[in-house]
């Protein structure tokens, strides 16, 4: 028996909660699935419509517009993130040891998670590397802030910051650095696929030499 994961969340991020109809679903399914085919600025409500086999007009009863639907997947992915982080460390009493853990869980390729049966976190973890940053570089970003839309992902940096300071209570900037190792993760990632020039992560390499080099760089910086 698969138990299947509920999240809930902000009501500013949709019109219509998604998670409440098969159609709602459907919407949350494909456009991760055309999202991470095509790239954000190819995707469209039209042809989200199509993939599915409804009209325009259904999908924007569920969401303003299609940035909106970017902030809410990306949210969505923060929300159970956080949940495996919590679920991974909960029996580990070194902070040391926990801090690790929360590494490798950043920086390894994440697959499909069957307690999330319409979510394929697998496609939506690409997401987050190439179009993440895309929800909060935006000139209405302040708005959303107020709105609490991006809170999952501050709510992470705020965990692993707090395991931070566990490690090294005299740190001066533990949600600098939380911040830095989520989005070094990703970037690293990304620049190892794609441009490996920018790393030392070229051609052979895989998620552990990303996990080495931020190990490296956290347990040097907090001197621990």
């Amino acid at each position: 028996m698969v138990i299947e994961l509920q999240i809930k969340m902000n009501e500013k991020l949709f019109l219509r909660n998604p998670e409440q109809s098969e159609l709602g679903k459907k919407i949350i399914m494909h456009s991760i699935q055309l999202i991470h085919k095509s790239g954000f600025e190819a995707f469209t409500f039209r042809k989200l419509a199509e993939d599915i086999g409804t009209t325009e007009a259904g999908v924007y009863r569920y969401f303003e517009n299609k940035h909106r639907l970017l902030i809410y997947i990306v949210a969505w992915y923060w929300t159970w993130l956080q949940y495996q982080v919590m679920y991974q460390t909960n029996n580990i009493n070194d902070p040391i040891v926990k801090l690790k853990m929360i590494i490798k869980l950043l920086a390894t390729t994440v697959e499909d998670d069957l307690s999330t049966s319409y979510v394929d976190e697998g496609l939506l973890h690409q997401i987050i590397i190439t179009e993440g940053s895309k929800t909060y570089l935006t000139k209405r970003v302040s708005e959303d802030n107020k709105d609490k839309l991006f809170k999952p992902y501050k709510d992470l940096c705020a965990h692993i910051a707090n395991i931070i300071k566990e490690c090294n209570p005299n740190y001066c900037y533990p949600k600098s650095l939380a911040s830095t190792i989520i989005e070094m993760a990703h970037f690293q990632n990304f620049f190892m696929n794609n441009l490996p020039s920018l790393t030392d992560f070229g051609q052979g390499k895989d998620d552990n030499s990303i996990i080495a080099f931020l190990d490296d760089l956290v347990f040097k910086t907090i001197a621990v």
